[in-house]
Order: C-alpha cells, then sequence, then structure tokens
C-alpha cells in the first residue's frame, strides 16, 4: 500500500475509499465543530473523517482553510495513514530488524542486504530553497492566529487550543531535534502557551535552553499537517536520541522531505499546510494555561506555561488546518494509542521477552490501566515484569498494571478481569509503589508525583504462598472434537436464522 504523500493526498485516498464526509454547510470552529466530530468519533467504529469546508471563525466570518479531523479515528484509516493493511505490520518489520536471523551461507547473506539498505535509505532529504509549506509568508501585522479556525472544543476551555500540532525545537548543546504533540492555548494574535508536560522532549529542550543559553531565545517551528506518517509520528514513544524524522522515514519506506525553516535553521516537513514560526523566551515568566477538557474526559485545571509568540506563518495556497479533540473516551486518540502499542511491542520484548502481548484499553486512557500477558517462568515473575514496566520511558507513568498468563486476550478486558479476579488474593497478590505520574491525573497525591498499583493475576504456585492442599484449578474448556464439529451445526443454525427474518420480512 503506498503511503500518502501529503495531508491533501491522504484526504483524496479517504474519500476514494469512502471513509471522508464533506461538510458543506457553515459550522462554527467554536463548539460546534467539536461536537459533530465528537458524535463521529463515538460512533461504531469511529465514524468518518469529516472535513469541514466553510468553517465559521469567531468573528462570524467564513475561514479560508477547510477543517480536517477524525482522519485518523478508525483502524482502516491509521492502517491506510500509515501504509499498511494493518498496523501491527510495522511492528513484525522492528521486530525483523532487532532480531535478524544469522545467514548460514553466502547467498543467505547477500539476501540480508535489503534488509538493511532500507534503515540507510531512509534519513530525512534536506531539499534546498523554499519548500511547499512555504507558498506563502505571512508576517509582522498579517501574522493573525484568529484568521485560522483552530477550535474552541469544550464549553469551559478558555479559547482556542491547536491539537494536532507538530512542535519541533532542538537541544542547545548538540543540535538534535524534537518533534513532539503539545496542545497550545491561543491568547492572542501572535501568542499561544505551550504545554509542555515536565516528562517529554519539548520540555527537555526548553530546560536546556534555559540553563545553557541564558538570555537567549529557543526558536521553535510549529508544523501543521504534513503526510499522515508524520503527522503520528510525534505521538509515539520513541527511545531518547530517534529521530522522528528518521522514524517516519521508516514508516513510509522512503525519506521525509524536510527544508529549513525560514526564521531559524529548524528542519520542517516540506509537506506541512501551515508552520508557525517564532520563539519562547526561556528568561519570561509562564503564563497561566488552562482550563482544558482533555483525554482524560476531565477538564485540566490552570497550570503555569512557557509562552510560544509566533513571528511568521508560512503557509501552502490552498492550505487545509488539520485537527482533532480529546474528551471521555472513545475518541480519535484511542487510534493513535493503539497503533503504538503493536508498532513498538518488539521493543518491550527486547528487554522483557516474557512478554506475550499488551494491551492499554481507552477506557484506562492509556497511561491508567496496562493489561500484560506473560509466559510465567518461576514464581514472582509477575513482579519482575511491573518493575521492568515502570522502568521504560513514558510507561514509567502507567498507574495500574494487571498482569495474566499467556493464554488470556489481553485485548479482550472482560475475559482479562474474570481470570485476574477469580486468580487473586488481594492482601497477597496487590502490590503498591511510588512513582512518576502523568502531569494530567488529577487523583494523584502531589503534581506527577503519587502511587501505583501492580495486580498479579497469574495462576500462582506453590512457592508464592499457595498453601491450601489444593491444585490450581483448570479453565473450563469444550472438546476441540465436538468443538470443531458443533461448529458447522452452529453455521447452519444462524443460516436458518437469517432465512427466517428475511421471509418474515424483518
Amino acid at each position: 500500500m503506498a503511503n500518502p504523500k501529503n495531508l491533501r493526498s491522504f484526504l483524496d485516498d479517504l474519500e476514494r475509499a469512502g471513509e471522508l464526509v464533506r461538510v458543506t454547510e457553515p459550522v462554527a470552529a467554536r463548539l460546534e465543530i467539536a461536537e459533530l466530530a465528537d458524535r463521529a468519533m463515538k460512533s461504531p467504529g469511529g465514524g468518518p473523517a469529516l472535513l469541514f469546508e466553510k468553517p465559521l471563525l469567531d468573528d462570524g466570518s467564513v475561514s479560508a482553510l477547510p477543517v480536517a479531523i477524525n482522519i485518523f479515528g478508525s483502524w482502516k484509516r491509521m492502517a491506510m495513514a500509515l501504509g499498511v493493511s494493518d498496523v501491527a505490520e510495522h511492528g513484525a518489520r522492528i521486530a525483523e530488524l532487532l532480531q535478524p536471523d544469522i545467514p548460514k551461507g553466502f547467498w543467505a547473506k547477500v539476501q540480508m542486504i535489503p534488509k538493511f539498505a532500507e534503515l540507510r535509505k531512509v534519513p530525512p532529504h534536506m531539499v534546498k530553497g523554499r519548500v511547499a509549506c512555504q507558498e506563502v509568508i505571512l508576517e509582522g501585522d498579517a501574522v493573525d492566529l484568529a484568521r485560522l479556525p483552530i477550535l474552541t472544543s469544550w464549553p469551559k476551555d478558555p479559547g482556542p487550543f491547536v491539537t494536532l500540532p507538530m512542535v519541533i525545537t532542538k537541544d542547545p548543546e548538540n543540535g538534535v531535534q524534537n518533534v513532539g504533540t503539545y496542545r497550545m492555548q491561543v491568547t492572542g494574535p501572535r501568542t499561544t502557551f505551550m504545554h509542555w508536560q515536565r516528562h517529554k522532549g519539548g520540555a527537555a529542550h526548553f530546560r536546556a535552553w534555559k540553563e545553557q543559553r541564558p538570555g537567549e531565545r529557543m526558536p521553535v517551528a510549529v508544523a501543521l499537517g504534513a503526510d499522515p506518517a508524520t503527522m503520528y509520528t510525534p505521538t509515539a514513544p520513541l527511545p531518547p536520541g530517534i529521530d522522528e524524522y528518521l522514524f517516519s522515514g521508516f514508516l513510509r519506506r522512503e525519506p521525509l522531505h524536510v527544508g529549513e525553516a525560514t526564521l531559524s535553521d529548524l528542519r520542517v516537513p516540506a509537506e506541512s499546510e501551515i508552520v508557525l514560526e517564532g520563539y519562547v523566551d526561556p528568561a519570561e515568566p509562564l503564563g497561566m494555561e488552562g482550563p482544558f477538557g482533555d483525554h482524560t474526559g476531565f477538564y485540566t485545571p490552570q497550570d503555569l506555561f512557557p509562552v510560544f509568540h509566533v513571528e511568521r506563518i508560512t503557509m501552502r495556497r490552498d492550505a487545509i488546518y488539520p485537527a482533532t479533540i480529546v474528551g471521555i473516551p472513545p475518541m480519535e486518540d484511542v487510534y493513535f494509542g493503539g497503533a503504538t502499542e503493536r508498532i513498538f511491542l518488539p521493543l518491550i520484548r527486547m528487554t522483557m521477552p516474557e512478554i506475550v502481548d499488551y494491551h492499554m484499553p481507552p477506557e484506562g486512557i492509556f497511561h491508567n490501566l496496562v493489561l500484560v500477558g506473560i509466559r510465567k517462568q518461576y514464581p514472582g515473575h509477575a513482579y519482575k515484569v511491573m518493575n521492568g514496566l515502570w522502568g521504560q520511558g513514558l510507561m514509567s507513568l502507567a498507574k495500574v498494571i494487571v498482569v495474566v498468563d499467556h493464554d488470556i486476550d489481553v485485548h479482550n478486558p472482560q475475559q482479562v478481569w474474570w481470570f485476574a479476579l477469580n486468580n487473586i488474593d488481594p492482601e497477597r497478590d496487590i502490590r503498591f509503589t511510588m512513582g512518576p505520574v502523568d502531569d494530567l491525573d488529577h487523583a494523584a497525591r502531589g503534581p506527577a508525583f503519587g502511587s501505583k498499583m501492580g495486580i498479579d493475576g497469574t495462576r500462582k504456585w506453590p512457592e508464592e504462598g499457595v498453601t491450601r492442599n489444593q491444585p490450581w484449578p483448570e479453565v473450563v474448556r469444550m472438546d476441540p472434537a465436538v468443538k470443531a464439529r458443533m461448529g458447522e451445526v452452529w453455521e447452519r443454525i444462524l443460516q436458518s436464522g437469517r432465512a427466517g427474518e428475511r421471509g418474515s420480512g424483518r
């Protein structure tokens, strides 16, 4: 499956596939687009992608830029965005690169060359001169964020928020770039807040500029819209030092074309729709951002964050504004999180090969609940896995981890809870610990710090404190031969039922 070159070609692909609905009537960027997008996202299967052709600005005028939303909001669209038929294919590619088979002969070695050549050919490609996202350049008084159809999603949001940005910064010492997705509250024609949570790469760069370049402004570029694989990449929990543009190239199987921003040496995706260029001044006082209707389903309270000053806007002549909304799940971010689960499973299994699979249900807002299946090999193995996960990057923020045996489908939470709740003695099998938690966790006892719970829902061994003089019971299962025979009978019953419905005119 070919990767879309940019956002507009992706929308064309979605329309041809029957995945896109154009909304031709005027709809307000304040609350109304969000209400329709929320209905779509909560529809069976994620609903359609929506393209609002006449978004109304806060002053009542029609924006020149259409709004695209829910473009990643189904498994089919997420796979199309990443150029595969199933997002797990990229996980298989990563697994193959991490653990290549050792070839035994000359021709076997030759056959491995394309695998490593694939990595060599995907670093970002620098394009000289102006790129597509710099066809129009606005500066001075022409820079007015109110002319963009930036959404106000929920009634108690203090104003519009940019919700699907690629925020580009660099380390002041080694020049390594970071690209992250951080919400941006619009506070004026040329200012926003930059919601850099302390655990994220953008916040690390901000601290580094404050410490190492006192008195200097920190250049920032914000790209809106690109090819969909690149738009997904900033949400991925990449290991430290991995270039988001390189990872985008890996997903796309071809280099990402980038250009230099017009006000700094930051590299921006050449096929972006809009780029906001400016700076954050580390010496400037922080501003009170929020509240914001967040992906937890609750309003995040106000807090202090840096101010981003927009000095220049570059864009395509016929730019499209990309957006998303977050709130009570399920929302569009379900599919971002699901793709991350599948793609990064091989990286987790590098250090913990006993993990068969894991799942972060949307109801747990991803970091609140992680269901893990393991091949248990020794007493206390579940606790080893819990502690190992709490030491893995952003998995350190996981509030509750439930570990079950390998034969339980962790993508079926109902089955997991049935199995785990039957297998635990609460005092014996539940552990509590302290550690970092998500900044958005309003229940934590302090900012970004609180308790965590691990539940060992595996079958227990005598060495784990089971003193009853009885073996651990077996799961009730039907005889395989009977199951196979009755499968054919059941199919005939279903066909008869469908025929009966047709005959009754229902």
